[in-house]
């Protein structure tokens, strides 16, 4: 799905996230469905804050396996890329900085990759099942 790279659209999609893996059988309130969702709620907070172009949105791919639950988040710049090695922890005053190192430790594996199809980055996070 797309989405306004606004705060209400950032909002959005994480609910949109946690009402369709209710529906996939991962309830409301479950460790799967809290962690996709927060996870979910720092990339599009991300692609909205950090990845912002005038007049384009950012998408929005949620996937499950019998093995896996990934989320994509892409956005239309490629120039603002996250590294995926293990991010580095703000000093304890900052205000911000934290997103990252939250979804390193909820996510199975995550990174960046180029856009397909368009200008720009996909970050994706994948949660394992097992």
């Amino acid at each position: 799905m797309r989405f306004t790279s606004t705060p209400r659209g950032a909002r959005l999609a994480r609910r949109l996230v946690s009402h369709r893996l209710d529906g996939w059988g991962f309830p409301y309130g479950s460790g799967t469905n809290d962690a996709v969702t927060l996870v979910t709620a720092e990339l599009a907070a991300n692609a909205v804050r950090h990845g912002h172009v005038p007049g384009r949105g950012f998408h929005l791919l949620l996937t499950a396996s019998p093995a896996a639950v990934r989320v994509e988040v892409s956005d239309g710049r490629a120039e603002r890329a996250a590294s995926p090695t293990a991010p580095a922890a703000p000093c304890p005053e900052a205000e911000s900085g934290r997103g990252l190192v939250l979804v390193s430790c909820l996510a199975t594996r995550w990174a960046v990759a180029p856009r397909r199809g368009a200008p720009g980055k996909t970050v994706w996070a994948e949660f394992s099942l097992d």
